[in-house]
This record gives C-alpha cells, structure tokens and sequence, in this order.
C-alpha cells in the first residue's frame, strides 16, 4: 500500500484535531486550514503546516473550494480529509477534487450524491432489502396525492425534505386537515434552507428509538459492520447523548440488522465509512437515512471495538484493502458519549465567548474529544460543540457510573455549557434504565419548565 505524504484537513474544531492524531499516527504529514477567526484553534497549533483560506463566515472559508484547492497546491496536499459538515457529503467538491488528481477521504460522488436525496437513498436502501419506514416513492408534487398516501399508510405522518438534515424541512402533521399547513411549512423551511423544496411523507411512529450501524467498506466488494449506536436522545432532531451498544437490541437483534447493512454495502461496493440510520420500534427496523462520512459519535464505537475509525478511513482512501474482517470485530463493554456544546443548559441560548478556565476529567476509560484550553476564545461563526465526553466501561451500569464522576470533573468556566444538563440526566431513572426514545428528552425538558424551543 502506498500511504499519502500529506493530508489537508478541510474542518475546524475537535474532529479537526482528531483527524490531525490519525494522520500523525499513520507518519503523514498535516496541513490545517483555517479561517481568520480559527487562527489560534488547537489544530492550527499542532499540524505541520496551516493555510489561512478566508474570513470568518463559512462560505468564505470552509466551503470555499477554490480556496481550498489553493492550499492543496501551496502546500503539496495529496488528500483531502473533510471530518464531518461542511463539505464532507459534497459530492461535487469530491468531484473537483478528482479532476486535480487530489485524493477525497470518503466515498465516491456517486454514493454521496445517492444518499444526500433522500428520496434517492430510500428507493436505493429498498433496493438493497434494508427495511424502510412506509411512505411515498418519491417527492409529494399536490395536497391531494399527500392526503391520499397519508390516508394508506395512516396517520400522523411526517413530511420531511428530500435535501434536508439537522430537523429543518421536517414536520408532522396528527391529522388530514393538518397536513396542508404542514406540507406548506416543511417546503417553505427546506427551500429556504437548502434551495430545493422537494418533500416527501414517512409514517410518523409513536415511540421509536434512534439506531445507527456503522460500517466500513473498501470499494471493492468488502464490507463489515462495527455495531450498532443508540441516539435516541435528541432535541429538536439534534443528537446530545448516544451510546454504544443498545441497551434497546439484544445481539441477535443487532446482529441481523448488521448484516443486512454489510452485505448491503458490499453489493453497493460502498467505499469509506458510513452510517446507515434506523429507526427502531416495537422490533422493527426503519432506514431513514445514510450519512457518508464520519459521524460525531464515532468514537463510541471505537471505545466497544478498538479500531480506529479514521485510520480506517485514510488507509482505504490510499488503495488499502479492508484490513477487518466481521469475524475481528468483537464488541467489549459500555460506551457513552454527551456532547458538550456552548449553550446556557437550560435555554439553550448559544453561549460564544473566552473560556478563563479548562479542566477536562480523566482516569480509566475516560475519553474527551475537544480543541478547546484554557485561554480559547468560541467564535460565534460556527456549530456551539465545544467537545465530546466518551466513556467506556465493562457494564452499561459502570459506564454510567464513570460518567457521572466525570461529568462532575469537568469545569468549563467563562461560558455557558450543557454539562449541567448531563448532570441532570444521569441521574434520572429512566437514562439509568435505559428506557427512552426519540421524543424523551424534549418532554423532560418540558416537564422541568425548561425551554425546548
């Protein structure tokens, strides 16, 4: 295998860093990118090389292709390296790339233009005899064809955009005359948000959990499953707490649903790695998407399997085979991860600002995934993560355990974080018992007086 030279990492932030110590780990070379307003970021400190590519707004930064490209070729990059945002599930920038004989650390544009339609991606998963929620072929062009599907599949449904992500483009709506208003609402949000108003309707399911396979594939008819993780608790559709495995599947369960994905995506010669999203009720699995590229909460799995997901991710990318097989992946103990973001706890008012005071905890099986110190200064550009507390223990009970004692170590001082909600939430019975769902969190918050809106 002839492994890259040197890497650019085209993102900011924590999963910056991350990929910057996989690279180092594998002997290559890094460049930081960055924009005016991450000129002091943790990432830019430690990488080999850094390139200024624009002022603080995204667009003029970290989406600016020919600005990237620029320093691709100042600094001699031969790969590209996207972590997750920003241009990781743009097939046209991975297209580009290609066409400068630049190497995307990814799947191909083909696999990311198919799973970014969701629409696409559906019809493609059913192809692929991965279970799917009941819903519409394809985009809702009329009220009346909407009202006729929701009538067959029952209601309340959920009109959700065909480009969307993050919740936006997404509404439900209880009943047949509600759901003019919600169709009208969801395009309005997707076209603003996304400049494609296309949407489409999926049965709405009561009580479901949020499960998601990960998987690694080389592109050449090799695929593997690492697991399974639970994201169940959300806010407005945003992921704060996932865990690893489930405490909702039993192995036989998990098992199955693995395999549908791996062989999945061995007859799709998928490329890198991905997450196919399900959502789970009452024993059944419904495919609600596929994100083609790493995912924030990767590192639970890493903590239940050993492997380095972004190491896998350079190594395929430079022409390596598959180096796991199914038979190596062996699931070892509990692992959790909270994701610290920069809002007031309760409000969730976004809280940028100079951090005076950093201590992250420590100790056996405790893990945290951040770019922040003492001194750093959160710039109110981009996403609030200020980073990802990940413990791992041989029980689901100890990791909640270790856990709670980390979350008690960890002071964050200067600006607001959700770490006094995690407090909170380890220690309601049913986070301890595992008993929750999607809409758990946002009906706690709501029992508490706290804000969810």
């Amino acid at each position: 295998m002839q492994m890259f030279d040197k890497i650019l990492i085209a993102n900011r932030g924590e999963i910056a860093l991350r990929i910057l110590r996989a690279a180092k780990e594998l002997g290559i070379a890094t460049v930081a990118v960055h924009s005016t307003a991450d000129a002091d970021a943790m990432h830019v400190k430690l990488a080999d090389e850094s390139v200024c590519i624009g002022p603080p707004p995204a667009r003029d930064s970290y989406l600016n292709i020919p600005a990237l490209l620029s320093a691709c070729e100042i600094t001699g990059a031969e790969a590209v390296h996207p972590g997750y945002g920003f241009l990781a599930e743009n097939a046209r920038f991975a297209e580009i790339l290609a066409e400068h004989e630049i190497a995307f650390i990814g799947p191909t544009p083909q696999h990311i233009r198919t799973m970014g339609d969701k629409i696409e991606a559906k019809r493609t998963a059913k192809g692929l005899n991965i279970p799917c929620v009941p819903g519409s072929d394809g985009a809702i062009d009329n009220d009346k064809d909407a009202l006729k599907i929701a009538a067959e599949i029952g209601y309340p449904v959920l009109v959700k955009a065909s480009a969307g992500g993050g919740g936006r483009g997404m509404k439900v709506a209880q009943t047949a005359e509600e759901l003019p208003n919600a169709l009208a609402m969801a395009r309005s949000e997707a076209k603003a948000a996304f400049g494609d108003d296309a949407v489409y309707l999926e049965k709405f399911l009561d009580k479901p959990r949020h499960i998601e396979i990960q998987i690694l594939g080389d592109g050449n008819g090799r695929a593997i499953y690492l697991g399974d993780r639970d994201c169940s608790l959300q806010r407005r559709h945003q992921k704060l707490f996932e865990e690893a495995p489930s405490p909702a599947l039993n192995n036989s369960q998990r098992q199955e649903i693995g395999e549908i994905c791996a062989a999945a995506m061995r007859k799709l010669d998928y490329k890198s790695a991905g997450t196919i999203e399900f959502l789970y009720e009452d024993g059944r699995f419904y495919f609600i998407e596929m994100n083609t590229r790493i995912q924030v909460e990767h590192p639970v799995t890493e903590m239940i399997t050993g492997y380095d997901l972004v190491n896998e991710q350079i190594k395929i990318a430079a022409g390596s085979p598959l180096s796991i097989t199914q038979e190596d992946v062996i699931l070892f103990g509990h692992a959790i991860e909270c994701r610290i973001n920069a809002e007031h706890p309760t409000t969730f008012r976004p809280s940028p600002g100079k951090i005076k005071y950093y201590h992250p905890p420590g100790g056996l099986g405790v893990r945290v995934d951040s770019a922040a110190y003492a001194g750093y200064t959160i710039p109110p550009y981009y996403d609030s993560l200020v980073g990802k507390l990940i413990v791992h223990g041989r029980t689901r009970t100890e990791a909640l355990m270790r856990l709670r004692r980390a979350l008690d170590e960890f002071i964050v001082d200067g600006i607001d974080t959700t770490i006094p909600l995690f407090r909170s939430l380890v220690r309601e019975a049913d986070i301890q018992n595992g008993a929750y769902d999607i809409h758990w969190l946002e009906k706690f918050l709501a029992a508490n007086d706290l804000k969810v809106g």
